[in-house]
C-alpha cells in the first residue's frame, strides 16, 4: 500500500459518503441550473487550484466522486496526498463533459478542502515537535460519519492515529473509574481479564501523580496524563521510568500550536490533540475552468 492510499474499509466509507452527498445536493431532479444552461455535448477542462498554501488529502476521494457522477470525467493529479503546496498550486485537473463537472464541484471540494484542511493542521503540529521523539496522535473528536476519511488526512499530514473507535482498543477513562469505585487498579484488572481484550494494550487515563502512582504497579501498556501541568507530566516522566519504564506515557487536554512543543520536552512519549479534526479550517481550493 502506498503511504497515503485508502485503505478498503476507508475507501468503502468515502463512497458511502459520497452517495449521500450526490443525493442531498442533487434531490429528484438534478443540477437545474447545469441542465438549463449548459449543451450535454459540451467539453471542458478544469484545475484544481489551493488558493492558500497546505498540505493536501483527498484527491483519491474527489476521483471517487467525479466517477460517481460520469464515468467519462478523467482527474489528473499533479500532486499526492500528503505534499505540501503553495498558494495558486494546480493540484489535479479534471477533463470531461462540462455539465458533469458542474453537477461534481462542489462535493468533490467539500471532502478535498476538508480532508486537506485536517492535513495541514496536523502538519502544523508535528512541524512543532520536530526533532523530538514524540507521536502526535488524533482522538475520536471527529465529524460524525467521517471519522475514517478524517483519520486518513491525519495520516496525510505527518501525524498518527489514536484508536478508530470503541471497539478496536482500551482506554479506560474518568468515567470508567468511577463505574468501578474510583480504583484504577480493579479498571485495569478488569479490562484484562475480560475475554474479549485478550491481546490489546491497555491504556488508562489519570489525572493526578496521587492516579499515577496506584496505576503503575500494574504495568499498564499507556497512561493518559490528562490535563496535567508541564511540571506534573515532568514528575510523571520519572516516576514511570523508575515503576515501569515500559508504560508508554500520553499528554493530553487542550493541546494546541503554542503549548505542544513544552509539553513534548517533557519526556512524554505521545501528544493526543483532539485540534487536528474537531475543528479545523478547510484549505481554501477552488475548481477553475481553463481557456
Amino acid at each position: 500500500m502506498e503511504p497515503f492510499a485508502l485503505t478498503a474499509a476507508e475507501t468503502l466509507s468515502a463512497l458511502r459518503l459520497i452517495d449521500l452527498a450526490l443525493a442531498e445536493d442533487l434531490g429528484t431532479t438534478g443540477d437545474r441550473t447545469t441542465l438549463a444552461l449548459i449543451p450535454p455535448d459540451s467539453v471542458a477542462t478544469a484545475a484544481f487550484v489551493a488558493r492558500t498554501p497546505g498540505v493536501i488529502a483527498g484527491l483519491a476521494v474527489a476521483k471517487f466522486v467525479l466517477a460517481a457522477v460520469s464515468r467519462d470525467l478523467r482527474l489528473d493529479c499533479t500532486v499526492a496526498d500528503g505534499a505540501k503546496v503553495d498558494a495558486k498550486t494546480t493540484v489535479a485537473t479534471v477533463t470531461g463533459p462540462q455539465a458533469a463537472i458542474l453537477v461534481a464541484e462542489r462535493t468533490a471540494l467539500n471532502f478535498l478542502q476538508r480532508l486537506s484542511g485536517i492535513a495541514t493542521q496536523s502538519r502544523r503540529f508535528v512541524d512543532a515537535v520536530a526533532g523530538l521523539p514524540v507521536k502526535v496522535l488524533d482522538t475520536r473528536k471527529t465529524t460524525p460519519g467521517w471519522r475514517l476519511l478524517e483519520k486518513y488526512a491525519v495520516r496525510a499530514g505527518g501525524a498518527a492515529n489514536h484508536r478508530i473507535g470503541l471497539y478496536d482498543a482500551i482506554l479506560i477513562k474518568d468515567n470508567h473509574i468511577a463505574g468501578v469505585g474510583g480504583d484504577v487498579r480493579i479498571a485495569v484488572e478488569r479490562a484484562r481479564g475480560y475475554p474479549g481484550n485478550a491481546g490489546l494494550p491497555v491504556e488508562i487515563e489519570v489525572d493526578s501523580l496521587v492516579q499515577l502512582d496506584h496505576v503503575l504497579p500494574t504495568k499498564p501498556e499507556i497512561v493518559l496524563l490528562d490535563n496535567m501541568s508541564l511540571d506534573a507530566l515532568r514528575e510523571a516522566v520519572r516516576r514511570r521510568n523508575a515503576a515501569s519504564p515500559g508504560t508508554l506515557l500520553e499528554a493530553s487536554g487542550g493541546v494546541n500550536l503554542s503549548t505542544i512543543r513544552g509539553i513534548a520536552e517533557t519526556g512524554v512519549d505521545r501528544v493526543s490533540v483532539g485540534a487536528l479534526t474537531h475543528s479545523v479550517a478547510a484549505l481554501d481550493i477552488a475548481l477553475d475552468f481553463l481557456p
